[in-house]
């Protein structure tokens, strides 16, 4: 019997006790990977109510229950030192830590002009800040292992953006923020330690979950025994497979995937350049060059892959 992909590696999956969290740590799991679940428990899409070990603990069993190996851990990534104690608690259960999956977030959404500095705070908080934490304590032990064996190890980092930072969304300015800054802590991160041999990509899901009950409200519900096209089950496989020795060249890369489809997003090209007449560039000559060229296009045009691909808030 052939070896599963992931056999032998641990992995981390935060904001895994529901939604795509929880269907990420499944098909890890199903791929042979130890999982150590970790899940703060808050109630609330916003962060709101108290905190619970319930669906960390329910995730973790339901893996062990199916014949695999897994850990609840049921602490804040927002939380510098809490983060540190998740990725220690996946090496001294598993002996070391070869996959971490950032999932964890919440949602304050708001326009702009209404947001309170603590709505924009605490979703940089969870999100950014929280891929942060996790990425800086796994990437200082994967160096570590680099270092003492003489060369590469294996490590694979997946990180949670969305199509809010692809083509905006009007009333998510600090989610849309968070997952645009998580790119750059991606690609960052791809460079610094893909010789060590770890790789670090983005994926922008969409998927029906807690956290997007509102903003796929209209969309139609599967019929009676099939599979919801916007089902966490769809994106799930991605990341299995970014996870595994298969994806080794796989690396600072965003790619979209949902409903039976994955999209790789170029990063941004050069749509149009000026040059000066003279040593510098007056106002005159720039209201000359770029004004025209941005007439006739509809007011608050996007990156044109956005367009291309359709996407929308999610």
């Amino acid at each position: 019997m052939a070896a599963l992909p992931l056999e032998g590696l641990s992995a981390i999956v935060t904001g895994a006790g529901r939604g795509l969290g929880r269907a990420e740590a499944l098909e890890l799991a199903r791929l042979g990977a130890a999982v150590v679940v970790n899940d703060f428990g808050q109630p609330g899409r916003d962060g709101s109510g108290q905190a619970s070990k319930g669906p960390a603990e329910e995730v973790a069993a339901e893996i062990r229950a199916a014949g695999g190996r897994a850990t609840a851990h049921t602490g804040d990534v927002a939380d510098h030192q809490q983060a540190g104690e998740l990725v220690q608690l996946a090496i001294d259960t598993y002996g070391k830590l070869d996959i971490l999956v950032n999932n964890a977030g919440i949602l304050r959404d708001r326009m702009i002009f209404s947001m309170s500095e603590a709505e924009w705070d605490s979703v940089i908080h969870v999100h950014l800040k929280g891929h942060f934490n996790t990425t800086h304590f796994a990437a200082a032990h994967w160096r570590e292992r680099s270092k003492a064996a003489g060369g590469p190890v294996y490590g694979r980092i997946v990180n949670t953006s969305s199509e809010a930072f692809l083509a905006g969304s009007a009333g998510q300015p600090n989610y849309a923020a968070a997952k645009g800054g998580i790119v750059g802590l991606t690609t960052s991160t791809a460079l610094a330690l893909g010789k060590y041999g770890v790789t670090a990509n983005a994926i922008c899901p969409r998927a029906r979950t807690r956290m997007t009950e509102d903003v796929f409200a209209g969309f139609a519900e599967p019929g009676e025994g099939q599979l919801d096209p916007l089902a966490p089950e769809h994106v799930s496989p991605l990341v299995g497979y970014l996870a595994s020795p298969a994806a080794a060249q796989v690396n600072g890369q965003l790619l979209v995937v949902h409903g039976g489809m994955v999209a790789i997003v170029e990063r941004p090209r050069v749509a149009a350049k000026f040059d000066t007449s003279k040593e510098v560039f007056s106002y005159e000559e720039l209201d000359e060059l770029i004004s025209p060229y941005y007439a006739g296009r509809p007011a608050g045009e996007t990156f044109a892959a956005a367009e291309v691909l359709g996407l929308r808030r999610g």
